[in-house]
C-alpha cells in the first residue's frame, strides 16, 4: 500500500471551519467549533495562563471565549481578507479578556451550557514540562501556536503511515524530521526494515519531503493568501527561536 498522494489542495482548512461555525442556525457549528478548539485551544489556553491569577480562572475563561464566538456570532468577522487566522484569535481573546472581564466574573461562567471538551490536564502537563520563559503573554502564545502547528502536522504525517501500514519506518525516521540527519544509523534502519540502506535513505528523504508538503498545507490554511506562506513559515520558526 502507498502513501496517499500529494494533493492540490483540501477543502476543510482553518478558516473554512471558522466561516462553517460563523453561519447561523447551522447544525454543523458546533462540530465546526469543537473542531476548532480541539487544534488551537492550547496557545490561547497559554496566553489566558500568563494573564489571569489561577488554573480554574483561565480555563473558565478560555472555555468562556470559545462558547461566545459561536453563540455572538463572532466568527461571522473572520474572514481571509481580515488577516491571519492566529492573530484574528488572539485579537479576540484579547478583546474577550478586556471586555467581559467584569461580567464574566459577576455570573457563573459558562451558564449551565454545555461545556466544550477540552483536555486540561494534557494542557497544564505540557505547560509544566515546558521551561521557564519570561516572554510576554503575546510571545508565549506565538511560540505555543507555532508548536501546537507542528504538532498538527506530525500528526497528519504519523496517520498517513499507519494508513499505509508503515508505522514502525515512521517511527525508525521521523528523528530525521527534527534532529541532525548525519547521526541517523541508517544501516540499523535498513536492517529493521529489511531494505537496503540506500532505499532507507531515500524513504526518510520522501518523509522530509511529505512534512514539508504539510507543513505548507496547514500553514496556507492559516493566511490570506499562497503568497504569506513562506513568510508565516518564517514566523513561526522565529517564534521558537530557530
Amino acid at each position: 500500500m502507498s502513501l496517499p498522494p500529494e494533493q492540490s489542495g483540501f477543502a476543510t482548512t482553518q478558516w473554512s471551519i471558522v466561516l462553517r461555525a460563523a453561519q447561523p442556525d447551522d447544525s454543523a457549528a458546533r462540530a465546526a467549533l469543537e473542531t476548532l478548539c480541539r487544534r488551537y485551544w492550547f496557545p490561547l489556553y497559554a496566553f489566558a495562563r500568563r494573564r489571569v491569577a489561577t488554573v480554574p480562572e483561565a480555563q473558565d475563561l478560555t472555555q468562556e471565549f470559545f462558547l461566545r464566538l459561536l453563540e455572538k456570532n463572532s466568527l461571522a468577522a473572520a474572514s481571509p481578507e481580515r488577516g491571519r487566522f492566529r492573530s484574528f484569535l488572539l485579537t479576540s481573546l484579547k478583546n474577550f479578556l478586556a471586555n467581559e472581564w467584569d461580567r464574566a466574573n459577576a455570573q457563573k461562567r459558562g451558564g449551565g451550557r454545555e461545556r466544550l471538551s477540552l483536555d486540561w490536564e494534557i494542557g497544564e502537563s505540557r505547560l509544566s514540562f515546558e521551561p521557564t520563559h519570561t516572554d510576554t503573554p503575546e510571545r508565549e502564545f506565538e511560540r505555543q501556536w507555532a508548536l501546537t502547528l507542528l504538532d498538527v502536522v506530525v500528526r497528519r504525517l504519523q496517520e498517513e503511515f499507519a494508513m499505509a501500514d508503515k508505522s514502525r519506518q515512521f517511527e525508525l525516521l521521523k528523528v530525521t524530521l527534527i534532529g541532525s540527519r548525519a547521526a541517523m544509523d541508517y544501516a540499523s534502519v535498513a536492517a529493521e526494515l529489511q531494505v537496503s540502506e540506500e532505499a532507507a535513505r531515500q524513504a526518510a528523504h520522501r518523509l522530509r519531503k511529505r512534512y514539508r508538503e504539510l507543513l505548507r498545507e496547514e500553514v496556507a490554511a492559516t493566511v490570506e493568501s499562497d503568497d504569506e506562506v513562506e513568510d508565516e513559515i518564517g514566523r513561526l520558526f522565529e517564534a521558537l527561536g530557530a
